[in-house]
C-alpha cells in the first residue's frame, strides 16, 4: 500500500500547481474587474524611447571682417573714413568670402578695393573697374595704393559700364558702391557717355556666376527725382536702380538701413561740406538665379 504513495504525491503536486495558476488568473481578472468598476482603463503598453537624433552642426562662421578693417597696413586716409563708412558691416552684408573673385565697379581711388583684397585673400581676385575717363581723377591715388605690388591680387580694368572686362559667369560678387548714379553723369564727368543703363546691368548679369551676388550702394536723391540728379547732385533715387536690377533678372535678397541718415534732406550735392561723408545711402543685395 505504501508503494502507491509516490503516485499520490505527484498528483498532489499537479493539483497544487493547477490551483496556483487559477489563483493568479483569478487575481488578474479581479484587478481588471475592479479597474473597470471604478471607471479606470488598462494602461497602454510602454513604447521604447526613440533613438536620439543627431543635431545638425552649425554652419561655420563667416570671416572676421573687422580684422581686415583693423589691418595695420591700411592707408591712413582710408582709416579716417571708417567710422562713417562702417566697412566691416558692409563687407558682412556683401557676404564676400576668401578665395572669391570680386568685380568692383566704379572703384574710385580704391578705399574698398583694399578691403576687398584683404577679404578674398591670396587665393582670391579683385578687379577694380572704372571708365577710362575717370583715370585722371584717381591716377595719383591709385599709384600710391598699388606701388610695390602691395595689392598683388588686384587688377585694374578701364572699361565702360556696359562692356565689362570679364568672362561670362566668372565672378562671384559684383559691388557697385556709390556708383550707379555715374551712369547719368555727363557734364560733371567730362561729357563722357558712361554706358547704357540697361546694358550695364545686363553686363553684370553676364559676368556673374549663377547664384552670384550684386551689392549696390549709392547716395539717395529725393523720391521721384530725375536720373539727371546723378550728374548735378551725384545722387540717385533708389527706385530706378532697383528697377534696372530686377529688369536684368536679379532677385532682391536683402535691403539694409546701415548707412541711412534721416538728417540728410537729399537736396545738397554730395560734395557740399555740410553733408560730405554723411549722406543718406541705400544698400541692397541681389542674387543672380
Amino acid at each position: 500500500m505504501f508503494r502507491a504513495k509516490p503516485a499520490r504525491d505527484g498528483a498532489d503536486r499537479e493539483t497544487t500547481l493547477i490551483h496556483n495558476q487559477w489563483k493568479i488568473a483569478g487575481a488578474s481578472l479581479l484587478a481588471l474587474g475592479f479597474a473597470t468598476a471604478c471607471g479606470g482603463e488598462t494602461p497602454p503598453p510602454v513604447e521604447p524611447a526613440p533613438p536620439p537624433v543627431a543635431e545638425t552642426p552649425a554652419p561655420p562662421p563667416g570671416p572676421d571682417y573687422a580684422s581686415f578693417v583693423s589691418s595695420p597696413g591700411r592707408i591712413a586716409d582710408d582709416t579716417a573714413k571708417d567710422a562713417a563708412r562702417k566697412p566691416a558691416e558692409v563687407l558682412a552684408f556683401s557676404k564676400i568670402m576668401p578665395g572669391q573673385t570680386v568685380f568692383e565697379m566704379e572703384a574710385g581711388a580704391g578705399y574698398y578695393t583694399e578691403l576687398l583684397s584683404l577679404t578674398v585673400g591670396p587665393t582670391g581676385k579683385v578687379i577694380m573697374q572704372a571708365p577710362k575717363e575717370f583715370e585722371g581723377f584717381y591716377k595719383d591715388a591709385l599709384a600710391a595704393r598699388t606701388k610695390a605690388n602691395r595689392l598683388a591680387n588686384v587688377t585694374v580694368s578701364w572699361s565702360p559700364f556696359d562692356k565689362l572686362d570679364a568672362a561670362d559667369a566668372s565672378v562671384d560678387v559684383v559691388t557697385w558702391f556709390q556708383g550707379p548714379h555715374e551712369l547719368y553723369c555727363a557734364k560733371a564727368c567730362g561729357n563722357a557717355a558712361m554706358g547704357d543703363p540697361a546694358k550695364s546691368f545686363a553686363e553684370v548679369a553676364r559676368i556673374l556666376k549663377p547664384g552670384g551676388l550684386l551689392v549696390i550702394m549709392d547716395h539717395v536723391a529725393p523720391s521721384g527725382a530725375p536720373t539727371t540728379s546723378g550728374n548735378d547732385l551725384h545722387r540717385i533715387d533708389p527706385l530706378p536702380v532697383k528697377a534696372l536690377a530686377t529688369g536684368a533678372g536679379f532677385a532682391l535678397e536683402e535691403e539694409s538701413t546701415l548707412l541711412a541718415n534721416p538728417a540728410d534732406d537729399h537736396t545738397k550735392g554730395v560734395f557740399d561740406p555740410s553733408i560730405q561723408g554723411k549722406t543718406d545711402q541705400f544698400l541692397v543685395r541681389y542674387k543672380k538665379p
